[in-house]
């Protein structure tokens, strides 16, 4: 008996809706892909110049963005910040952020300086974190933001030794009082207080990217198959 296609309203606008959202996901993570592609050449390119000395200077994100970094001043630990939901090797930790007053001026910057441990069974204790002697010098690499993670729920107000899930350095500055640069530095080199710097690779990522991309194509390609190999239908009913 012969093959017909039989044509069905409701069949046919669901597997356009969902071709349309496995298109326009496979689009949106092709574009996270480029980014981090992007990122990863800056970041080679940044690689070669010489470290940025913050000694107070005005320096946009523009600029400072992706170099490494080099500043001497003065943390102010009565400003700690912590960033929870940030795991390390599948332990639950914060990032401990602290501004850092630059020395011979009155900017600051926003320090990432590394990951701690968080107590497991009271999510409010805070842990014990050594504290630099007097002025230090610290290296890094300058950063829009430490991060972003999901918000769930009106975030907490910033203040000294509050747990929240983001912060950067206008928000610090502005809730501190301090001038900030626009910047964060991640903190790569020690100062003898036991933080772990780890950090991700801003560019990681991208082969995860594609590999979500190729499925939400194939879910829009099986969408529009399926509503086809469906609609044939044997004889002439």
């Amino acid at each position: 008996m012969p093959m017909k296609f039989r044509f069905r309203w409701m069949p046919f606008i669901a597997a356009i809706v969902a071709a349309a959202i496995g298109i326009a996901l496979g689009h949106w993570q092709t574009r996270r892909a480029t980014e981090k592609e992007a990122i990863e050449a800056r970041l080679q390119q940044r690689a070669e110049a010489a470290p940025l000395a913050l000694d107070g200077s005005l320096h946009s994100i523009e600029e400072a963005e992706f170099r490494r970094v080099r500043v001497q001043g003065q943390f102010l630990h009565d400003w700690n910040v912590y960033l929870d939901n940030r795991p390390h090797n599948g332990a639950p930790g914060f990032y401990v952020l602290t501004p850092m007053r630059i020395a011979g001026s009155d900017q600051h910057v926003l320090v990432a300086r590394g990951w701690v441990k968080r107590d497991i069974a009271d999510r409010t204790k805070l842990p014990e974190i050594p504290v630099p002697p007097g002025p230090v010098v610290i290296e890094g690499m300058a950063r829009r933001a430490p991060g972003h993670v999901l918000q769930l729920g009106k975030a907490e107000p910033l203040r000294p030794g509050a747990i929240v899930q983001n912060a950067d350095s206008a928000a610090v500055g502005e809730a501190a009082g301090l001038k900030m640069a626009p910047f964060v530095v991640e903190q790569v080199s020690e100062t003898q207080d036991g933080l772990v710097r780890d950090w991700p690779r801003p560019s990681s990522g991208v082969d995860k990217h594609r590999g979500y991309a190729f499925q939400w194509y194939a879910l829009a390609a099986t969408a529009l198959i399926f509503f086809v190999v469906t609609g044939f239908r044997r004889g002439t009913k």
